[in-house]
């Protein structure tokens, strides 16, 4: 739904809450009903001007009615596969979606990368369209994703890097200021994996954070990190066959047969 239409559909329900009818309303913008109805119809036109007008019948204003626009609308978790195809079909376009998710300006950017001003304002307006982020004046722009918004865990984008990137990043030695590399191997119970999980998700949203709060450090202090995790049940190929086939629990296997029941 774009933007306007949500605007429209908001003023409604405002309207009906109100108790303001399409003909009370056309007396009070002295237009006539059907004039009304033909502009909150599917396809009708409402100038700002005339959202001024509504505004000033529901006592309310423009500013006011904007905010509760932006509460309604939800923020995207993932995209579609079609999107998330096109995303990765272009180089540029895919390096400009991640330097959005890491909130980096279109000065950092150009600065950064071999990519135009022109290029740069035709690609944040693509990732407008696709709902990442609502493009502003000037390569502003406001990000439209949920905290939780992640590529698809099978998908395109994923496979790109899968495929494309992992080799790179693991064939580093990981022994520079700052880097780490391990790998930990357990059993845990459910409960127990599920809350470490959502603490590698604190990580992930420490780090986000971290890189926020340092933007306003000269470039000669800092230094581009990668951060990445990975958590799931899961047993190296190479030691599989190894492993012994499972067993029944003592308790399971020391229970005595159970007896019919009895008939009364």
């Amino acid at each position: 739904m774009s933007t306007s239409s949500a605007l429209v559909d908001l003023i409604k329900a405002e309207l009906k809450q109100a108790g303001i009818s399409y003909a009370a309303l056309a007396v009070e913008l002295k237009l006539s009903e059907s004039s009304v109805k033909r502009m909150f119809a599917a396809g009708g036109e409402m100038p700002l001007s005339r959202v001024d007008e509504v505004c000033r019948v529901l006592k309310t204003d423009f500013a006011e009615l904007a905010a509760r626009l932006a509460q309604r609308q939800p923020q995207r978790r993932e995209l579609t596969l079609a999107q998330e195809r096109a995303v990765v079909a272009d180089a540029k376009l895919l390096l400009t979606a991640i330097c959005c998710l890491s909130q980096w300006s279109a000065e950092q950017i150009l600065a950064s990368y071999r990519v135009s001003e022109a290029e740069l304002t035709r690609y944040l307006a693509q990732l407008d369209r696709l709902g990442i982020i609502e493009l502003k004046p000037l390569n502003r722009y406001k990000l439209q994703v949920a905290k939780t918004f992640r590529w698809r865990p099978q998908g395109p984008v994923m496979q790109f890097f899968r495929e494309q990137v992992m080799g790179d990043f693991f064939s580093g030695g990981f022994d520079g200021e700052a880097e780490l590399l391990m790998l930990v191997h357990g059993q845990l119970g459910h409960g127990a994996a599920r809350e470490l999980k959502e603490r590698l998700q604190r990580v992930a949203e420490d780090f986000a954070r971290q890189h926020l709060l340092d933007q306003r450090l000269p470039e000669a202090e800092k230094r581009a990190y990668s951060l990445v995790m990975g958590m799931r049940a899961w047993l190296f190929e190479h030691f599989r066959h190894l492993q012994r086939a499972p067993t029944r629990t003592a308790t399971a296997a020391s229970a005595p047969p159970r007896s019919p029941a009895r008939r009364s």
